[in-house]
């Protein structure tokens, strides 16, 4: 079965990424921590043995950072980030029978976890990843689930547990991953972060 990564990230435009993040170390730390991030980021999904796909929030880089060779290049489409969400999944399958969605800001992310998740999906119809502050770090599907996104307030601390009974409305089934933290503030950073 074919496998997709993708990873969603923000074109790094200082005072536009990490807002909650620079309002206390400020715009050129939060930009450095961003860019810590994907950058492991990148080296975890580089370890994942199947099609990667980076998705940027505004427009492509070409020859950036997330080599065009190794990640194919998308940009995100839609009104919010649930629909950002549907769209990519909608727009990769098929071909990809698998496909996982992850952010860039997560600190632990890992390939294992990565691995994981595409594993428990040929026993489940969805993965999910969530996050100490009640949304979640991945998502992954065999088939688009549009519904699984809707009636959703998003940067909340309710994101998982609406997303979980959106799967459950379906009936589909679903295996939650560790739950890990996104970076969002400072002692985000502080607690699960590393020197950079």
């Amino acid at each position: 079965m074919k496998e997709l990564l993708i990873v969603f990230i923000k074109n790094i435009q200082p005072g536009k990424i990490k807002t909650r993040l620079a309002a206390t170390v400020g715009n050129d730390m939060a930009v450095k921590i961003y860019r810590a991030l994907l950058e492991r980021t990148q080296q975890e999904a580089l370890n994942v043995n199947c099609d990667r796909c980076v998705f940027y929030s505004s427009f492509i880089e070409i020859n950036g950072r997330w080599k065009d060779n190794l990640f194919i290049k998308k940009t995100q489409r839609g009104e919010d980030l649930g629909e950002r969400m549907s769209n990519a999944f909608i727009d990769t399958m098929p071909p990809y029978h698998k496909v996982i969605l992850i952010g860039g800001d997560i600190a632990n992310i890992s390939a294992k976890i990565i691995q994981e998740g595409f594993k428990k999906l040929n026993t489940h119809d969805l993965v999910l990843g969530p996050t100490h502050d009640g949304g979640y770090y991945l998502i992954g599907m065999k088939t688009p689930t549009p519904h699984i996104f809707e009636n959703i307030e998003w940067s909340t601390n309710t994101v998982a547990k609406k997303t979980i009974e959106n799967i459950n409305e379906l009936n589909k089934t679903y295996f939650l991953l560790p739950t890990l933290s996104d970076i969002d503030y400072e002692e985000d950073w502080i607690k699960y972060g590393w020197e950079i």
